[in-house]
């Protein structure tokens, strides 16, 4: 079985220029916002990526940047540590650097995850969207959007459609529903004309919340 597609730099040009010619609201967005830049953001560790996702969920990028850097330098590291390191730290000290109870255990479950065995991060690039959303959910506090964001930032796929993130609805509803709210089934099927590129067209919808 082929490997699934990961988004390239040339490949999400194209496919942005392919997507202006089939939805005027997209070409709109592209024309103001430039080609998506999916397929060129850094390739992390899965674990660190995991890790970082649960850090970040719920908090302004800056300040789940400044939380996430400091629990890891109090393991005395600048980047994410192993999780044998994690489940090794005292708790009091990573509560201390901002990392609130609860992202502590969905972290610490992750980490047993990964040394049991019972989640091999090195099989997802390999594992279908679906698959890895089933694997994934598996962990503590990893719901679908967790998941859908891993399979969007980490991995790179190309058709991912977030229907659970509240930016990319509140853009279908700029942009499509002029100003209120569609359901998720109107979504899916508006979204029908990007495949197989929905996590472009997604990422589009971000951008048209910038636009005043």
């Amino acid at each position: 079985m082929p490997l699934p597609v990961r988004l390239t730099v040339d490949s999400c040009q194209a496919a942005t220029r392919w997507l202006a010619r089939r939805d005027p609201a997209l070409r709109r967005l592209i024309e103001v916002h430039g080609p998506c830049t999916l397929g060129v953001r850094p390739r992390r560790d899965s674990f660190q990526a995991l890790v970082r996702a649960i850090v970040f969920q719920q908090l302004s990028t800056g300040a789940a940047t400044t939380i996430y850097n400091r629990v890891v330098a109090s393991m005395g590291t600048r980047t994410c540590p192993p999780p044998a390191r994690w489940l090794a730290a005292p708790e009091a000290d990573l509560r201390a650097a901002g990392l609130s109870g609860q992202k502590l255990k969905y972290i610490l479950d992750l980490c047993r995850h990964v040394t049991d065995g019972t989640l091999d991060t090195r099989r997802l690039h390999a594992m279908s969207d679906e698959d890895v959303i089933a694997t994934l959910t598996r962990v503590k506090g990893v719901g679908r959007w967790t998941a859908e964001m891993f399979l969007m930032f980490h991995l790179q796929r190309p058709d991912v459609l977030p229907l659970g993130d509240l930016g990319v609805v509140t853009g279908f509803a700029k942009v499509y529903g002029a100003g209120i709210r569609l359901s998720p089934d109107a979504m899916t099927m508006q979204a029908e004309t990007w495949r197989p590129y929905r996590s472009i067209g997604s990422w589009y919808m971000w951008r048209a919340l910038e636009e005043a």
